[in-house]
């Protein structure tokens, strides 16, 4: 068995603040007996304030969550999956990234969202993604102390070709820190989660954003836990805080023994439209 954290949190505008978050995250992980912790989209800041957001972005070298996070992971021996922070990348324009870093404070992997979300909701909230953020070139996986973890980000969920793409790329874990609004939340988390899960035969881990922002948004929370059978492990509800959960890695094999998807995909050609 390995023991994995979850960080559900209600990130603000101050970056500052959210670091402090996350460095004693990594400490209560550690104390807690985890192997990797895992935080939500966007756990550097959530602002809907473009002019005042702005101040705070930066170059991935320059960015000072990131490095409070390495640091902290490197004092305490902890793997974390930093769920994503936006940094500038080198031509300029915004990266919604995802970053795994190892338990000497080294970068392991980074994820760019490959898929914006852009939407006008009944709510009348107003989402644009593709104003700030360009999207990223393809999918990664990396080895970890809980086996090969394939990256994605909240709006990646509800496309399963890239989750199919990673567990043919050997996955047995799939991360997918969120920062769902409450409404969609609310409709689609948990079955796309557990969706997710039972197509590619392989744990899911959502850590995710909660409760009333410093911005004025709402999130729905729920961070998640799912094994390979689509079975919900941990569900941390509404609350900010830390949550712990098992993970069997011959759970992957027993499951994929029992319902063999993974032998059994075919390249499928294009529809025939009659």
């Amino acid at each position: 068995m390995n023991r994995a954290a979850l960080l559900q949190m209600t990130s603000g505008i101050d970056p500052a603040a959210n670091a402090a978050t996350l460095v004693e995250a990594v400490a209560q992980a550690k104390a807690g007996g985890a192997a990797m912790l895992f935080t939500p989209e966007m756990s550097g800041l959530v602002d809907g304030n473009r002019e005042r957001a702005q101040r705070h972005y930066a170059h991935e070298r320059d960015d000072r969550v990131l490095s409070a996070v390495r640091e902290a992971a490197a004092r305490h021996g902890m793997w974390v999956h930093l769920g994503s922070l936006a940094v500038l990348r080198e031509d300029g324009k915004l990266a919604n990234r995802a970053f795994v870093i190892d338990d000497v404070g080294a970068i392991r992997a980074r994820y760019d969202k490959m898929h914006l979300f852009d939407v006008d909701l009944p709510t009348g909230e107003s989402w644009r993604e593709s104003n700030s953020y360009t999207a990223g070139a393809g999918p990664v996986v990396v080895d970890t102390p809980l086996g090969k973890l394939g990256l994605a980000i909240c709006y990646d969920l509800r496309f399963p070709d890239l989750f199919r793409t990673m567990s043919d790329a050997g996955a047995t874990i799939l991360a997918v820190p969120a920062a769902f609004t409450r409404p969609t939340g609310a409709a689609h988390w948990h079955v796309l989660l557990r969706a997710r899960a039972i197509e590619a035969a392989a744990f899911v881990i959502a850590a995710a954003q909660t409760g009333e922002h410093q911005d004025g948004r709402a999130t729905y929370g729920h961070s998640l836990a799912t094994d390979p059978w689509g079975d919900v492990l941990l569900d941390m509800g509404e609350a900010a805080g830390l949550g712990f959960t098992e993970l069997d890695a011959a759970r992957v094999d027993d499951v994929r023994t029992r319902v063999p998807v993974l032998r059994h995909r075919r390249a499928i050609p294009e529809a025939i439209v009659a």
